[in-house]
């Protein structure tokens, strides 16, 4: 934590209120009063690999990446409990920068998730039940060396547990200040709706909605069913942040020529490129190539540039495993589109499906 009896001649004369930090635009999360980087940065894979937890960015790395954040204005960082096999690794890293950079605590906005098994194996170790739920929480506070969690995620719904239990827990949790803000990931339209019909009771409310979606694919994920879910935080006036924007990197130019794609890359080293990298999938690719082209960015620029003007999307919240690609997404917070653009990127992506 910040030593606040000390004075600090760097923040002496500043303007009374601001919109962006180190040049990168803030939105509001829903209708809450908590703001966010435009361009976050998805943390899944920081970890220790040298542990075989299956990460792909190890402390060393992850390091620079998160000091080159802070000075971009990339201070969203999402994370979970249950990155890399379920070990609590990427919540361990987090805390391992903060404890050695604590005047930037309150710099970043940090959001983890429960939900899955974590930290033991018994009936109690998972789900959305009051003990799991509190547990849970302590032991994300621990692993991120933090006294707070900016946003605490529900990872997937439980249909099990009671809602009113779920959130009566969280609302105990906010009321201690143990967490600040509340929201879902991998809902369903029909999870969000049944959570909103108990909201109306004086529950916490959901501030965003964290699902799987990127401009070739659509709304993605383990259930197809979420389709909609986007079109419904536009209606309710929540922040849909799109995990995966870039496709796990396809929405790069590391995918064009796929003649070059080899170890390394993550969706060989996933056996997933002949999964994603379909004959349309690639005509709607090289079409955004030539957009980027002529416009004199990249395509993951491009994309999540066009990702951030869709109906109801919130932030974006790419993951990073180099510093050049940190600083390219950056880049894309700061990008506007014109009414021009937008709708050649739409012609490109509809017409490729033709």
């Amino acid at each position: 934590m910040m030593d606040y009896l000390k004075p600090r001649a760097e923040f002496y004369g500043m303007e009374f209120t601001t919109d962006s930090f180190n040049g990168m635009p803030y939105l509001f999360l829903g209708e809450s009063g908590c703001r966010v980087s435009k361009v976050g940065l998805g943390a899944w894979k920081y970890g220790y690999p040298e542990t075989k937890d299956g990460s792909r960015v190890d402390k060393k790395a992850a390091f620079k990446i998160f000091d080159r954040a802070i000075e971009l204005g990339v201070t969203h960082w999402d994370t979970a409990n249950r990155y890399n096999a379920s070990s609590g690794n990427s919540e361990r890293l987090i805390g391992e920068w903060f404890k050695a950079n604590p005047d930037q605590r309150r710099n970043v906005v940090i959001a983890t998730k429960l939900f899955g098994m974590s930290d033991g194996r018994t009936p109690n170790h998972c789900s959305l039940g009051r003990i799991n739920m509190l547990e849970s929480t302590y032991a994300s506070l621990s692993r991120l060396q933090v006294e707070h969690i900016d946003i605490m995620y529900f990872h997937s719904f439980d249909p099990v547990t009671p809602i009113e239990e779920t959130l009566g827990a969280m609302a105990d949790l906010i009321r201690r200040d143990l967490v600040r803000y509340f929201a879902v990931s991998n809902f369903t339209v029909d999870n969000l709706k049944a959570y909103d019909r108990v909201t109306e009771k004086g529950f916490p409310i959901i501030c965003a909605v964290q699902n799987g979606f990127n401009i070739l694919e659509g709304e993605t994920g383990a259930r197809l069913s979420a389709k909609g879910a986007l079109e419904y935080c536009a209606k309710t006036k929540k922040s849909h942040i799109a995990h995966g924007p870039l496709g796990r990197g396809m929405l790069t130019s590391r995918y064009l020529d796929l003649d070059k794609v080899g170890k390394g890359d993550r969706l060989f080293d996933e056996n997933i490129v002949k999964d994603k990298l379909t004959a349309e999938n690639q005509k709607k690719l090289k079409a955004l190539a030539e957009l980027s082209r002529q416009w004199d960015m990249e395509i993951s620029q491009l994309t999540l540039a066009y990702t951030l003007t869709l109906p109801g999307m919130g932030p974006v919240i790419p993951g990073a495993t180099t510093l050049s690609q940190l600083e390219s997404n950056a880049k894309a917070g700061t990008i506007e589109l014109s009414d021009e653009q937008r709708q050649a990127v739409k012609k490109a992506l509809w017409s490729a499906t033709i």
